[in-house]
Protein backbone atom coordinates (compact mmCIF):
# COMPACT_ATOMS: atom_id res chain seq x y z
CA UNK A 1 0.00 0.00 0.00
CA UNK A 2 1.99 3.34 -1.25
CA UNK A 3 0.98 6.50 1.31
CA UNK A 4 0.44 9.37 -1.04
CA UNK A 5 0.75 12.76 0.52
CA UNK A 6 0.03 16.94 -0.82
CA UNK A 7 2.49 19.52 -1.26
CA UNK A 8 -0.55 21.01 1.53
CA UNK A 9 -0.36 18.52 3.82
CA UNK A 10 3.56 18.04 3.84
CA UNK A 11 3.76 21.20 4.25
CA UNK A 12 0.91 21.92 6.97
CA UNK A 13 2.86 18.74 8.80
CA UNK A 14 6.93 20.02 8.48
CA UNK A 15 5.22 23.48 10.07
CA UNK A 16 3.47 21.73 12.65
CA UNK A 17 6.72 20.04 13.61
CA UNK A 18 8.33 23.40 13.60
CA UNK A 19 6.42 24.72 15.90
CA UNK A 20 6.59 21.67 18.02
CA UNK A 21 9.90 21.81 18.50
CA UNK A 22 10.50 25.92 18.68
CA UNK A 23 9.80 26.27 22.39
CA UNK A 24 11.59 29.58 23.26
CA UNK A 25 12.72 30.46 26.87
CA UNK A 26 12.90 33.90 26.63
CA UNK A 27 10.50 36.36 24.74
CA UNK A 28 11.64 36.76 21.58
CA UNK A 29 12.16 40.50 19.57
CA UNK A 30 10.04 41.41 16.79
CA UNK A 31 13.33 40.98 14.71
CA UNK A 32 14.28 37.40 16.23
CA UNK A 33 10.68 36.73 15.11
CA UNK A 34 11.23 37.72 11.47
CA UNK A 35 14.37 35.62 11.24
CA UNK A 36 12.58 32.32 12.55
CA UNK A 37 9.38 33.04 10.08
CA UNK A 38 12.06 33.42 6.86
CA UNK A 39 14.03 30.65 8.25
CA UNK A 40 10.82 28.23 8.66
CA UNK A 41 9.28 29.48 4.97
CA UNK A 42 13.06 28.48 3.70
CA UNK A 43 12.79 25.48 5.35
CA UNK A 44 9.68 24.72 3.70
CA UNK A 45 10.30 25.61 0.06
CA UNK A 46 13.62 23.55 0.09
CA UNK A 47 11.63 20.48 1.13
CA UNK A 48 8.77 21.06 -0.95
CA UNK A 49 11.25 21.98 -3.99
CA UNK A 50 13.23 18.29 -3.46
CA UNK A 51 9.82 16.49 -3.89
CA UNK A 52 8.95 15.02 -7.39
CA UNK A 53 4.99 15.55 -8.42
CA UNK A 54 4.40 13.70 -12.06
CA UNK A 55 2.98 16.19 -14.53
CA UNK A 56 -0.33 14.11 -14.40
CA UNK A 57 -0.64 15.59 -10.87
CA UNK A 58 -0.52 19.26 -11.79
CA UNK A 59 -3.25 21.28 -12.58
CA UNK A 60 -3.71 22.63 -16.21
CA UNK A 61 -3.53 26.59 -15.86
CA UNK A 62 -2.33 29.19 -17.89
CA UNK A 63 -1.23 32.55 -16.93
CA UNK A 64 -2.75 35.47 -19.01
CA UNK A 65 -1.73 39.27 -18.56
Amino acid sequence: MKSRMTRRQLAAAVVASAAVQAAPQTAPTADDDLKTARDRMKATSDLLAKQQVPMSIEPAFMFKA
